[in-house]
């Protein structure tokens, strides 16, 4: 493509030029979210509905809690006007929290919406036919509607996250996007793009007033001026824009270019650096403020972590000790030095430790790296090489499925590391961090983490740090368990490392 200033990949930009007109971009993306919103509504239009109809096959058919004397037993045919009027003030409610506007839910969040949602609609309903002395006003039969409006209301809108996750990893209704800027902001909204297929987003590349490389796997499509035309050829659904508030004007000159080829924008502020998601509001005097909380892995979330390292290694430590036996045999069978390796490692706020690890080198291979350094294949402060001459056969398996790493458990029972985190770096590798990578020393690091099952090996430095920061300041117990779940097909596959 003539506008990217990088030509060698033609191939790759030319498969995904669809010229469209100003305007179709936008209608195009229109189309494909408006069928997740319109099963989004379906789901909770009949989710409401099936809960009423439960409830009161429970109370009446089941009499669950209690006998129903024949005096006070109600056709169904009363209930389903207060059925519809349940489902219509359901989807009143998640009209007005937001839930249709977007198609990007989060589980956690739509949860509770729906827990409240569900509640108010009920009181109403209730609180209506009471008023009106409506025969069909068993306060059970109300109780067990709201609970049943929870449970399939979570489970319609897990289901419909899962449909959409999977069509978006498929390739299926995804938006097409271009960041603008090549700061550390703008790479790290990439990066989270790319991690987070859930969000469905594809990330074609960035532009930027000095394009001068590509940043790893995202390509630099050219500068500001190329935007129009980029947008066209790339059918680009959404531009992203994550410069420094200090560069208004150029913002201001892509909104108006945005807005003339009817793209969708989005802003990334500059407070995104300073942890904006654990921003809370506040006033002095009348006086609104933001106060920026401490974010990150601490208190009571440091004991829950805590417990769920020491439980989980006593466990994994029983269940895999004859897979770690053999392959302790392994190692010595093949070559002469000891099964296990130490390493000085620095570990929180850079405390040293020494770091176990099975060997998969030949002894006095540490020696040697300095001979080896013109072959390293790795970007930034840490070194790596994909066809390393220092591991045997032995360790070569166990590098590619990070099964070297499995002794780790001690170090962790020991307080020393954690089941997820960032990787703990060697103190050569800290001395040549920049002050934005020191971020990652603030924690416990892990054994396994986000980059790990991100691409691991294939990333780059600066992507592993990205991803780190992004765990830090994002930690919940749900992420290490989904992460540790992660690990697992990842290190079957023993994809991404060498």
């Amino acid at each position: 493509m003539s506008i990217a200033p990088h030509s060698q990949e033609p191939d790759l930009l030319q498969a995904e030029t669809r010229t469209l007109a100003p305007g179709q971009v936008a209608h195009g993306i229109y189309k494909r979210r408006r069928w997740e919103r319109l099963v989004l509504l379906f789901a909770d239009f009949a989710a409401s509905n099936l809960a009423f109809f439960l409830a009161y096959h429970l109370r009446y058919t089941f009499e669950v809690g209690g006998d129903v004397p024949g005096e006070s037993y109600v056709a169904y045919a009363l209930y389903v006007p207060l059925q519809l009027l349940f489902a219509l003030l359901s989807l009143a409610g998640y009209q007005l929290r937001g839930s249709y506007r977007t198609s990007r839910f989060a589980l956690s969040s739509e949860t509770m919406a729906v827990i409240g949602t569900s509640a108010v609609a009920a009181m109403l309903v209730f609180g209506a036919v009471s008023m009106v002395h409506y025969s069909a006003s068993s306060r059970l039969a109300f109780i067990y509607a709201w609970l049943l409006a929870i449970v399939l209301g979570a489970a319609g809108r897990l289901i419909v996250w899962l449909i959409r996750a999977k069509a978006y990893r498929s390739g299926v209704g995804v938006e097409r996007v271009i960041v603008v800027g090549n700061n550390r902001l703008a790479r790290m909204v990439m990066q989270l793009l790319v991690h987070q297929p859930t969000l469905g987003c594809r990330v074609l590349g960035f532009v930027d007033e000095t394009p001068e490389r590509d940043f790893g796997r995202f390509r630099a499509l050219g500068t500001l001026d190329h935007l129009p035309a980029l947008t066209r050829e790339l059918a680009v659904d959404r531009v992203i824009v994550a410069l420094p508030a200090a560069r208004h004007e150029e913002i201001l000159q892509v909104l108006d270019r945005c807005r003339a080829e009817g793209v969708s924008l989005s802003l990334v502020p500059d407070l995104f650096e300073l942890r904006l998601s654990h921003v809370t509001m506040g006033t002095i005097g009348g006086i609104p403020l933001l106060d920026l909380n401490e974010a990150g892995i601490g208190g009571g979330n440091l004991i829950v972590k805590r417990v769920l390292d020491v439980l989980s290694s006593v466990i994994l430590a029983v269940v895999l000790s004859p897979l770690i036996a053999i392959i302790a045999i392994a190692i010595k069978l093949e070559s002469p030095g000891p099964v296990f390796f130490w390493q000085t490692r620095l570990g929180k706020d850079a405390r040293p430790f020494l770091c176990l690890k099975f060997r998969s080198m030949r002894e006095g291979a540490e020696l040697e790296q300095a001979q080896l350094e013109a072959l390293n294949e790795a970007q930034g402060p840490i070194f790596k090489i994909r066809a390393d001459p220092r591991l045997t056969r032995v360790g070569r398996y166990l590098r590619r499925t990070s099964l070297d790493e499995l002794p780790q458990l001690w170090n962790v029972l020991r307080g020393e590391m954690s089941l997820v985190g960032p990787r703990p770096p060697i103190p050569a590798e800290v001395e040549r961090y920049e002050d934005w990578h020191r971020r990652r020393l603030e924690v416990v690091p892990g054994i396994t983490g986000l980059w790990q099952v991100s691409g691991r090996s294939e990333l780059s430095f600066d992507e592993m740090v990205m991803l780190d920061l992004y765990y830090i300041e994002n930690w919940s117990l749900v992420l290490d368990l989904q992460l540790l779940m992660r690990t697992i097909p990842t290190v079957l596959a023993a994809r991404g490392a060498f």
